[in-house]
């Protein structure tokens, strides 16, 4: 473990290493072969959206970078570091946090309880306080003392992120967040990302909602069938228009 933060921490002071460098990754849920080869790369700071069509292999590729999947192949590097060996409880001490689909919220928990309970993840980052986060959340301030069954969708949805952030985790997988919430929740989760990214954090997005995630990217992926089959900056998203009404149906 410690071989791992040390190697982790060394990384972190060399800005020519990628936040995240996925290499021919294959993955496996059982016998079911998911992920075909896939590459991508992360800077430190961007804002990096997946996109796909349900059953894409965009929520297993989070999954693999968390060591949640079954098998797995290739090379997945955390600032520097090989991870693909690892289970999930040292990567996430690399400084990853995964905030999955069904959010996970402790209902019996009050908000403040929740926050309180994650470990701290990294020796480097001490992670925001939660002063800090119910500056960023409003909503969760005025709702501390709630148990999590009372809260709203859009609150616990926020919860489930603000629980990352006091880990310390810097690199952040976000799986449909904006997924049946309201338009002004979405919008406070857009003011969300942005002023993470404008910290330093480092975001993996996976979204269906085009409109929510267009915006706030810096660079696209698209995945259809387990691999990446189109990359592209934000300065391209105009003249990649058709591209994506064809494999999206944007």
């Amino acid at each position: 473990m410690n071989t791992v933060i040390e190697a982790f921490s060394a990384g972190r002071t060399n800005s020519a290493i990628k936040t995240l460098e996925i290499n021919n990754l294959k993955a496996w849920y059982g016998e079911s072969h998911i992920l075909h080869d896939v590459n991508l790369t992360v800077q430190q700071g961007e804002v990096v959206t997946l996109l796909g069509r349900n059953g894409a292999g965009r929520t297993t590729t989070l999954r693999a970078i968390m060591g949640l999947t079954g098998r797995r192949t290739g090379s997945i590097k955390v600032n520097g570091v090989e991870s693909i060996a690892l289970p999930t409880f040292q990567v996430a001490h690399l400084g990853v946090g995964y905030c999955p689909e069904e959010r996970g919220i402790f209902s019996s928990l009050s908000t403040e309880e929740n926050l309180m309970l994650p470990p701290m993840v990294s020796n480097t980052d001490k992670g925001m306080s939660v002063e800090e986060i119910y500056g960023m959340f409003p909503n969760l301030a005025e709702r501390r003392h709630s148990q999590g069954t009372r809260l709203s969708g859009g609150e616990q949805q926020m919860l489930a992120v603000a629980r990352i952030l006091r880990t310390g985790a810097r690199l952040l997988l976000l799986d449909e967040i904006s997924e049946g919430l309201a338009p002004v929740i979405v919008r406070a989760l857009a003011r969300m990302i942005t002023a993470l990214k404008a910290n330093g954090y480092t975001i993996v997005m996976v979204e269906q909602n085009f409109r929510f995630a267009a915006p706030l990217a810096d660079r696209f992926y698209v995945m259809e069938h387990g691999q990446i089959v189109e990359h592209f900056a934000a300065s391209e998203l105009d003249s990649k228009m058709s591209v994506l009404n064809e494999l999206l149906g944007v």
